[in-house]
């Protein structure tokens, strides 16, 4: 219920707030308050909890840029097909703090996002996020069709060696069978 909450307020905030429209290639700030329902038997944040909310930094970002309904025309979707998180401090009852979002680049699979939680400047926990364009009518989009899309990148979107060197050891491949 929180999360639906947290939606719709996002949403409405996005729509009725006069702030500055984001192209994709910004990094969005999506502020956020530790609520009661984030938190875990010892007081801080619920590490599933901030998974959540990079769900909604990734929606605002979509939402501010206009590209949710460039996609959404297109009959496009978004999937997290991968992340990777660190944390590095705790967030507690009250507390505010951002998350900050931005397209970190695309190899021939998917588009990477950067994540980024903030108290008071201080970097509380990072994530990388693989993200794959499904079309409604089955299949994938490329990354270069998502990109056109948008107008193109106004900037080199070459991952990090790291970043490319995890996407590679956690793909699962077509002839895994579980």
């Amino acid at each position: 219920m929180n999360l639906t909450f947290r939606l719709l307020l996002l949403t409405l905030r996005v729509r009725l707030t006069p702030r500055r429209r984001l192209s994709l290639w910004d990094e969005s700030r999506t502020p956020f308050r530790v609520a009661l329902t984030d938190l875990d038997p010892l007081r801080h944040v619920n590490n599933g909890k901030y998974l959540s909310l990079l769900d909604l930094g990734r929606l605002e970002l979509l939402l501010r840029s206009g590209a949710w309904r460039v996609y959404g025309e297109r009959g496009w979707y978004s999937v997290v097909a991968a992340q990777t998180i660190t944390y590095k401090r705790s967030l507690t009852l009250g507390q505010r703090f951002e998350l900050r979002s931005r397209v970190l680049g695309v190899d021939e699979r998917a588009v990477y996002l950067e994540q980024t939680f903030v108290r008071r400047g201080d970097v509380v926990a990072r994530a990388v996020v693989q993200a794959r364009f499904l079309r409604q009518t089955g299949g994938s989009v490329p990354p270069d069709e998502v990109l056109a899309a948008t107008g193109g990148s106004p900037r080199d979107l070459t991952l990090p060696a790291w970043v490319s060197a995890w996407a590679e050891a956690v793909r699962i491949s077509s002839d895994d069978r579980g």
